[in-house]
């Protein structure tokens, strides 16, 4: 057989493919070159793609840096009253295929439970969820502490974990939160203010975050050598208050009282500065938690219009002073006053007090003496500029967010005139606190305030100041002391009694205002009013002034509307001037100190003494005694032990049992002071002098807490109308 030659075949092949290789191995060069020349290659879409940055993107990581939003304090800088704090969201594995995951239900339930605010129902549900990896326990799973983080930890539960984040922390509950405001996580996981300083502020709370950039290996681990770029975060500015929290608290405690006392519909106290129009202290019921968002009532009553009733006379008086018509001394007709378009009537049904003086109208809260004042001695015009040089037609500017505006009526004679006494217009308490500053501070008016400062916390750099503003001088210095001595009248001889705080001079204006209902008219009924007094202390020279305000409390008769009032107002002022460290005053220091020391004694404890015998000692020594109980053993006295007494003097003694009710015609303020304190009685006390009428008749049992109405006078030679008139009826509004 003749052998085949195939070596010139095998040799083209291996030829092809050597060049084709050739070929390749310049084009991978080529290529390779290129691209280590150009940095770039081609995309799935055909666009080029930058290798270098494509290198960044797989080795450069970043993260957000955050900051904490701005603390918000009281005025000494030292109480945080809106603060950030580490929080932790309660989280549950379900999914099975993960190696730490809920494996109980029943039991991670029932011991969540003690600790969640959720039934052990509600748990379950959220554990027993399918086709879920993980879930979370909505608001109640939410911003826990860092106390709760740890006692949920230590229940050691399969597939629970936390989530850590920040939360907004307002440390006193409610506390001024109406002021205050809150703030909720918007959809970027930031804190931002919803209501009052909160929502007002928050360009100058909100932080600014911040970013770091660092270089990682292949397993996503930082390089220790990497090009590390930190763009700092920077917290929000710290905001600094007018408020102070021990006078705050002070006005939420007799708030939480009267509220719990008289389920008051609302209520509003403020407490003010008026040398600066700072506001010291602010409180509104209804309130909420901010730390819950409780919300129901988004309403400010402080800077809310309403009729303001009698309180407003305190401005009609200062205008007519200032103008040089008042005259105190003058007598007018008291009772109803004419007037086109309808008739005053005063307060107490229109039956008046008879031929009095305005001083005496002012004091008991004439409505007839304010309509001569605004139509004869002023004139409308002059009144309406009055109003205006007391800004009640402009609003005050506080820089809270939400004020309302007032509303002058003034049309007709009617309106105008009532205007004068508090009704028809609507005026907001904080109008009120602006213009009373005028009576307080020497003419001078001062606008309210409640931001102090705002300052960056880093830098300390001050982003806002505020500083004291006058607003106007409607009237001069030496009206706003006569203003001023006629108003602590009241308050020793008128209607303002209830707030007559021992060791204080108070001077101030009761207010009975009547609620409108539109078409309908006012609203009638037992206590469905609102009950304010605008006070200021000590009368001389005003360090404090405070307005509270009590719409339509539960009142049972005889109770009184300067029942929670007082209870609010005497609570806040009383405490807030010994906080102060304003001095009190003895206001019979002066009689005293003219007193031989043979006439003043220091009566010693009677406690565990027969009655009989002190008794008999007591009047040997010329005291007037009174027992209240049978015989035996002294249990309580008034006064108390080591307190000065004058000759004379009366002298209360307690014994076990039940005690009568003795007749207590004649009596002083003072003597039915000390009868109320002994026996822990409920006093509403009228008018000025010597009691005239008692409620509780003599010789009834007496009980601690009873109410005690009794009607002071003045001495009079002879009967006045009142005393032969029975009390009228009428569905005409008043106010007092």
């Amino acid at each position: 057989m003749k052998e085949t030659n195939k070596n010139p075949h095998i040799n083209r092949g291996a030829g092809i493919m050597m060049a084709l290789f050739v070929l390749l191995f310049f084009a991978f060069i080529g290529r390779f070159f290129y691209i280590e020349w150009t940095q770039t290659v081609s995309g799935e879409d055909g666009e080029k793609v930058d290798l270098t940055e494509l290198g960044k993107e797989k080795w450069t990581k970043s993260r957000i840096l955050h900051a904490d939003r701005g603390t918000i304090y009281d005025r000494t800088g030292e109480k945080a009253l809106a603060m950030d704090i580490p929080s932790f969201t309660l989280r549950a594995i379900l999914s099975d295929g993960y190696e730490e995951h809920v494996e109980d239900i029943d039991k991670t339930a029932s011991e969540l439970a003690t600790i969640l605010d959720m039934s052990e129902k509600e748990i379950k549900e959220r554990l027993s969820r399918e086709g879920l990896f993980q879930v979370e326990f909505g608001s109640e799973g939410k911003d826990l502490s860092l106390t709760e983080k740890e006692q949920i930890e230590k229940l050691d539960l399969p597939g629970i974990g936390f989530i850590p984040s920040k939360t907004r922390l307002y440390p006193n509950d409610e506390f001024a939160s109406h002021v205050l405001g809150f703030t909720n996580e918007n959809d970027d996981g930031v804190q931002e203010g919803l209501l009052g300083l909160e929502k007002r502020l928050n360009k100058y709370l909100l932080p600014q975050e911040g970013k770091e950039t660092y270089q990682t290996d292949r397993k996503g681990y930082k390089l220790p050598y990497g090009n590390d770029n930190i763009a700092p975060s920077k917290r929000g500015n710290d905001v600094y208050l007018t408020i102070d929290e021990k006078i705050q608290l002070f006005v939420e405690r007799a708030m939480d009282k009267v509220q719990e006392e008289y389920n008051p519909v609302r209520m509003t106290a403020i407490v003010a500065d008026p040398d600066t129009g700072k506001i010291l202290a602010l409180g509104t019921r209804p309130t909420f938690n901010p730390n819950k968002k409780n919300i129901e009532d988004y309403t400010n009553m402080a800077i809310s219009p309403y009729e303001p009733g009698s309180t407003m006379k305190v401005f009609t008086l200062a205008s007519a002073i200032e103008e040089g018509v008042y005259n105190g001394d003058e007598l007018y007709q008291s009772g109803r006053y004419a007037v086109p378009g309808g008739t005053v009537p005063d307060h107490n049904y229109g039956k008046g007090w008879g031929m009095i003086s305005f001083d005496e109208g002012v004091q008991k809260s004439s409505n007839v003496a304010m309509s001569i004042l605004v139509k004869e001695k002023l004139g409308y015009d002059t009144y309406r500029d009055y109003l205006s040089k007391f800004r009640f037609d402009k609003k005050t500017g506080i820089d809270l967010p939400g004020e309302g505006s007032s509303r002058i009526i003034y049309g007709g004679d009617l309106e105008r005139i009532s205007t004068g006494f508090g009704q028809g217009s609507t005026i907001t308490p904080i109008q009120q606190i602006q213009a009373a500053t005028a009576v307080a501070n020497g003419g001078k008016m001062m606008k309210p305030y409640v931001i102090e400062k705002i300052v960056d916390p880093d830098s300390k750099d001050v982003k806002l100041n505020h500083e004291p503003e006058v607003a106007g001088e409607p009237i001069s210095s030496e009206t706003a002391k006569k203003t001023r001595d006629i108003l602590r009248t009241v308050v020793t001889e008128g209607t303002g009694t209830p707030y007559d705080i021992e060791g204080y001079s108070i001077a101030g204006k009761t207010g009975t205002a009547q609620i409108s209902e539109g078409a309908k008219g006012y609203m009638s009924g037992y206590g469905n009013n609102i009950f304010s007094f605008l006070g200021m202390a000590p009368a001389e020279d005003p360090e404090l002034l405070v307005y509270v305000a009590v719409d339509r409390p539960d009142l049972e008769y005889p109770e009184l509307g300067s029942d929670p009032v007082a209870t609010i107002f005497n609570t806040v002022m009383k405490n807030s001037l010994q906080y102060l460290n304003i001095d009190p005053l003895q206001e019979n220091t002066k009689e005293k100190s003219e007193a031989t020391n043979d006439n003043v004694k220091k009566i010693e404890d009677f406690t565990g003494q027969d009655i009989n015998k002190v008794e008999k000692e007591l009047k040997e020594d010329g005291f007037n005694v009174t027992v209240l109980g049978g015989s035996g053993e002294v249990v309580k006295q008034s006064p108390h032990p080591e307190s000065e007494v004058l000759e004379g003097e009366r002298i209360l003694l307690r014994t076990k049992g039940d005690v009568s009710m003795p007749d207590i015609t004649g009596w002083s303020l003072t003597d039915v002071m000390k009868l109320v304190e002994l026996m822990e009685l409920k006093p509403n006390i009228m008018g000025a002098g010597y009691v005239a009428k008692q409620g509780i008749a003599k010789g009834a049992v007496v009980k601690e807490g009873d109410y005690l109405v009794a009607e002071l006078k003045k001495p009079s030679p002879e009967p006045t109308d009142e005393d032969k008139e029975d009390e009228e009826t009428t569905e005409e509004p008043i106010t007092d």
